[in-house]
């Protein structure tokens, strides 16, 4: 479904300047850019905290991640219901705020000696609830900043800041912890919430979401998108696809933090590098995004990324230590190119046929059952590693994900070129 911007952002967006040039898209990507950078450095500061300074076993430290994504299973339906229902941009400053609280609080604590595996798994918990929240805002808003026409355009662009900031977040989360402690590092990603609300403080006419739908009851309303996903053949496609590639994708990343040190003995700077090494196939290909899914095709473009990088993803349990331990990040550059051509196309998708009023709720319905699935996937991971070893457990995952791609291969979308207009 196409959509109507009315508003000075929308006017911008349609006169043909860069989207760059708009002010409010401008404070979204900075934002958003700043955020992610903190993201990446505690997606490196947490399991060190855990394996070294808390000396976490290997099953432990995939807690971690189950506790992370684990809303995304409870919380998810609801959020949607939330975000269709109030102030998004309101939302997600509440969400940064508490986020930036929440990390500041473990430096505070580990100087006072009361640092405990507890305390960092409420931590990582709460965040992982007001993540859900601010997501779920965040997708639904991003279609009332740009014209449907450049979408595409947007989501790109989004990416490529993720994966700048996956490009030298790790090597900086590395870094710092190497240089002042992992529990030290937890500043650095409060204040970059605390530099992402800001931004969204600064965001202004944005223009008015589609009235909120007449109350049903809750029951009802909470199971709208997926309903209506259920009705689009394409649509299940694509949700099945991303269910299973990020349940694999989990069960590898909650274990290969403890792979790269216990197996490939890497220092924490080099674990840092390898996962900035994995950010140059996202950024390159986001680069290219808009001109390559021209060039593919928008329909397209979602199952041949999947299915083309697969044979890569391979490298990964086949690293060694010393050198070899670039082959790891070979691998994840790989799916990193992967996730960026595969989530700006469907994300698109999703944005251009879902009515705007039902838009938070079918994101939701998105991220309940394919983020849902990670903490279950991270859980598989430990386990996995636990009985058959670290290595085996990785054959498995990286074959798993490469899998997924069946479920965008034999589906309409392979017989399609483009999407539809409308």
């Amino acid at each position: 479904m196409t959509q109507q911007l009315a508003g000075p952002a929308g006017v911008e967006a349609t006169r043909g300047r860069s989207l760059l040039r708009g002010r409010n898209f401008a404070l979204l990507l900075s934002g958003q850019t700043v955020a992610e950078l903190g993201t990446r450095i505690s997606g490196v500061a947490v399991p060190l905290l855990a394996a070294d300074t808390l000396d976490a076993s290997v099953f432990q430290v995939s807690l971690l991640t189950f506790l992370a994504w684990l809303p995304y299973l409870l919380f998810s339906l609801p959020a949607g219901i939330l975000a269709d229902r109030v102030d998004q941009r309101r939302l997600m400053i509440a969400c940064d705020l508490g986020r930036a609280a929440l990390l500041l609080s473990v430096p505070l604590v580990a100087l006072a000696g009361r640092l405990t595996l507890v305390f960092l798994y409420a931590v990582v918990g709460l965040c992982g609830v007001l993540t859900v929240l601010f997501t779920v805002a965040y997708k639904s808003m991003l279609p009332r900043l740009v014209p449907a026409a450049r979408l595409v355009d947007a989501n790109a662009k989004l990416t490529i800041s993720q994966d700048s900031a996956e490009l030298v977040g790790p090597t900086i989360g590395g870094l710092l912890v190497g240089l002042a402690g992992a529990a030290k590092t937890f500043l650095a990603t409060g204040v970059a919430f605390l530099v992402s609300a800001v931004t969204l403080l600064l965001v202004r006419d944005v223009p008015t979401a589609p009235a909120a739908p007449e109350r049903v009851r809750l029951r009802l309303e909470m199971t709208e998108g997926l309903s209506f996903i259920r009705r689009q053949p394409i649509l299940r496609s694509i949700l099945a696809c991303t269910t299973t590639s990020n349940f694999f994708v989990m069960a590898s990343g909650s274990i290969e933090v403890v792979f790269l040190l216990q197996e490939l003995h890497a220092a924490p700077a080099v674990v840092g590098l390898v996962f900035s090494v994995s950010a140059v196939g996202g950024l390159l290909v986001g680069a290219f995004a808009d001109r390559l899914t021209a060039r593919v095709g928008s329909a397209r473009v979602i199952w041949v990324a999947m299915a083309t990088p697969g044979p890569l993803y391979l490298l990964m349990p086949l690293a060694r230590p010393g050198w070899g331990v670039l082959l790891y990040g070979v691998g994840l550059a790989a799916f990193s190119a992967n996730a960026v051509l595969f989530n700006v196309a469907a994300m698109t998708y999703r944005q251009r046929i879902t009515p705007p009023a039902l838009l938070g709720r079918v994101n939701a319905a998105f991220l309940w059952v394919c983020f849902g699935v990670i903490p279950l996937g991270a859980l598989f991971g430990g386990a996995l590693g636990t009985q058959l070893g670290l290595r085996p457990a990785l054959w498995i995952c990286v074959l798993g994900t490469w899998s997924a791609a069946l479920f965008v291969v034999c589906s309409p979308l392979r017989r399609m070129r483009d999407m539809p207009t409308a």
